[in-house]
């Protein structure tokens, strides 16, 4: 019996591939794979400006200073330790590659009058935070800043979404409301991929976990989270985003990853 279905894809928005501007990406979260997302963004951004693209204009929120339990899992180092994570991280990534990318010492949510920043409004969203509520958080304001856009530039597009036990993690890529798509003979095309908290939202409220409490050295946050679920998650999730830039579409908008036993489950579009 021949199969006539066509097999689904999602095409990379264009002002992604073809920006006349930097393209704008908020990375929330700069601990154990936010700090190690925003390496792979620097290697990200040079890679595509020595191919002719605008590259990345990258601004890190995080409200937390760097402690020693941070030192070894993390992106710092021992002369850091008291340092705004998000300062530290852009201070250094700036010097190594000429950016001019920016630091928010403070959360990804609104102000004490429920008011949304311009800061706030970018092409692309990568969340990496610890808590389930901060997510809910996320998606609430996306789901407002799509209603409306200050400017063409900062059109919001995507949200990546990155979390993790000890030893497992998932990696989720949702659309900001509808991606217009080619008309397309070979495959069906997909203009919408629902957010983390829409898809995944009981499973991730069954998974929250109550505390907490901050680490108070490495041994103690090593029991919380393996050394490599943070590096491997971030690496795995960038080369997501890298095909997005580079092919063009993409067949598959994330995955559920098992560091224990090695094993990687593709999630399709």
């Amino acid at each position: 019996m021949i199969n006539n279905e066509k097999p689904k894809v999602h095409f990379t928005d264009e002002s992604l591939i073809y920006p006349t501007n930097p393209v704008t990406v908020n990375l929330i979260g700069a601990g154990g794979t936010g700090s190690k997302v925003l390496t792979a963004l620097m290697e990200m951004n040079h890679s595509l400006i020595e191919l002719g693209h605008a590259g990345l204009q990258v601004r890190l929120w995080d409200d937390d200073t760097v402690a020693e339990a941070n030192i070894g899992r993390q992106r710092f180092a021992e002369c850091e330790v008291g340092l705004p994570k998000a300062v530290a991280l852009i201070n250094r990534a700036n010097r190594w590659s000429g950016t001019n990318w920016n630091a928010e010492v403070s959360r990804f949510e609104r102000d004490a009058v429920g008011r949304i920043h311009e800061p706030m409004q970018s092409t692309l969203y990568i969340s990496c935070v610890d808590n389930v509520k901060s997510r809910f958080e996320i998606a609430e304001i996306l789901n407002e800043l799509k209603h409306y856009s200050r400017s063409y530039r900062n059109n919001i597009k995507y949200w990546l979404d990155a979390g993790n036990g000890k030893n497992t993690g998932q990696l989720l890529l949702s659309t900001i409301g509808n991606i217009k798509q080619p008309d397309s003979e070979k495959y069906e095309t997909v203009a919408n991929l629902p957010f983390v908290t829409e898809e995944f939202g009981d499973l991730l409220r069954q998974s929250e976990q109550e505390d907490d409490t901050p680490s108070c050295s490495l041994a103690e946050a090593l029991e919380k989270q393996d050394l490599y679920i943070n590096s491997t998650l971030a690496q795995m999730g960038c080369s997501l985003l890298w095909n997005l830039f580079r092919n063009g579409l993409t067949e598959y908008r994330g995955f559920f990853l098992n560091l224990k036993n090695f094993h990687s489950q593709p999630i399709r579009v």
